[in-house]
């Protein structure tokens, strides 16, 4: 059954998608700028009000969206085939991902890539030397932020400072972590768990 939360949360992402807010979205589709905003969303006394049919109509045909698309946004999953893809190195700039690591927003592009598990799954393209012999400029990697992460797998990494960095994780603890570098010729690091945004595990890489 359909809730009344994964139905608005789909329009905020299908707002995200395209780069607007719930606003700029409702304006785009030649509705109230207001009709999706969250005082909208409840009624005075408290009862959940639900968008109409026509508004939700009116929203795909202006972002170009069908009734599946939007039903993928709803029960949090992607269509079969298709995952976002940034470089590894606008990964570090804001509005990419949200606070648990998942991809958000309208800028990334989509790569072709079927049976991943992970409705949250991205890609990156590798960019630079930093992480040869393993991986090479202009190679992808496919990142999994809901996998579960063990020693010895490869990992992304992001602090809150906005650094991104492709590792193999060497030891995590309550209160650090530690990261052994894939090129011999960079230092391995040690990070404490208060520094790191999130990590997330790479399930594949292109090669």
């Amino acid at each position: 059954m359909l809730t009344h939360t994964q139905i608005w949360k789909a329009i905020d992402q299908l707002a995200e998608r395209h780069g607007l807010s719930p606003s700029g979205l409702a304006k785009r589709a030649g509705l109230d700028a207001t009709t999706f905003n969250r005082s909208k969303r409840v009624t005075s006394d408290g009862r959940a009000r639900w968008p109409s049919t026509e508004s939700v109509a009116k929203i795909l045909a202006a972002t170009g969206a069908n009734l599946d698309d939007f039903m993928h946004l709803v029960e949090g999953t992607r269509p079969s085939g298709h995952i976002p893809l940034i470089g590894l190195a606008q990964a570090g700039g804001g509005g990419y991902f949200d606070d648990a690591g998942f991809p958000v927003g309208g800028s990334w592009e989509e790569i072709d890539f079927p049976n991943v598990a992970d409705g949250h799954a991205y890609a990156l393209e590798i960019s630079g030397d930093s992480m040869l012999p393993l991986y090479r400029d202009g190679d992808v990697v496919v990142v999994s932020p809901a996998a579960p992460i063990r020693r010895g797998d490869r990992v992304i990494v992001k602090t809150r400072e906005g650094e991104v960095l492709a590792k193999e994780l060497k030891r995590r603890t309550a209160k650090t972590v530690e990261l052994r570098s894939l090129n011999p010729d960079h230092p391995d690091r040690s990070l404490q768990q208060t520094e790191i945004a999130f990590i997330a595990r790479i399930l594949w890489a292109s090669q």
